[in-house]
């Protein structure tokens, strides 16, 4: 690995997997999120004194989204319609959010459980305009398991 003690990663060295196949073209990965329950309880200690004691709850499913060059992946957009025609048994995968460090090695990974599509949003179309077509994805996932 290249970073020395304190160097924080780039924020522009970073891949997409779903399945194990990497996503060409990414723009921006963003808004990662998961969240879980937060159980709070109090009680009373020997001495009779009130105790507040925090413990983790139930996990909640998360998402991020996507933004990419409009281009011709096939495998990209067949996902995508897999989600939306609600085929869930090909739809869910698994997929990789990688931060690589100045060589392109992944140092740490995201990896989202049964992720699917839930929405599919397009840049505007201009005459005379002179931009890149995108399409920004809403992923959704299950499970957030962070190496």
């Amino acid at each position: 690995m290249t970073l020395q003690p304190g160097d924080a990663l780039a924020a522009h060295n970073f891949g997409l997997q779903i399945d194990g196949v990497m996503v060409e073209y990414l723009q921006e990965v963003g808004g990662l999120s998961m969240e879980q329950d937060v159980i709070e309880y109090q009680q009373v200690s020997a001495a009779g004194k009130p105790i507040t004691k925090k413990m983790p709850g139930v996990k909640k499913a998360g998402e991020c989204t996507v933004t990419r060059g409009m281009t011709e992946s096939a495998a990209f957009t067949q996902w995508i319609n897999e989600s939306v025609a609600g085929n869930m048994s090909s739809a869910r995968k698994n997929a990789t959010i990688m931060l690589m460090d100045y060589q392109g090695t992944a140092v740490k990974r995201y990896n989202l459980r049964n992720a699917w599509c839930s929405k599919v949003e397009t840049s505007g179309v201009k005459a005379g305009d002179a931009t890149a077509l995108t399409e920004q994805v809403t992923i959704v996932f299950e499970e957030l398991v962070i190496e």
